[in-house]
């Protein structure tokens, strides 16, 4: 495990690390506010007022 660090620079490869996690998290939480079910800030009754503002049908 020693190599593997003196090939690398540890604050380096630290920053990288929490580089990558915050892009990640920031993109699954765009994600899941793109949803209609998952979005927490439109409120928690977002999902039924689309349902119920949805077309009708074809009979």
């Amino acid at each position: 495990m020693w190599r593997i660090w003196k090939l690398y620079d540890p604050l380096r490869a630290m920053v990288v690390q929490g580089i990558f996690l915050f892009g990640l998290a920031a993109m699954i939480h765009l994600i899941l506010l793109s949803t209609p079910t998952f979005n927490w800030l439109d409120g928690p009754h977002a999902a039924q007022t689309m349902k119920q503002n949805a077309a009708m049908p074809p009979k």
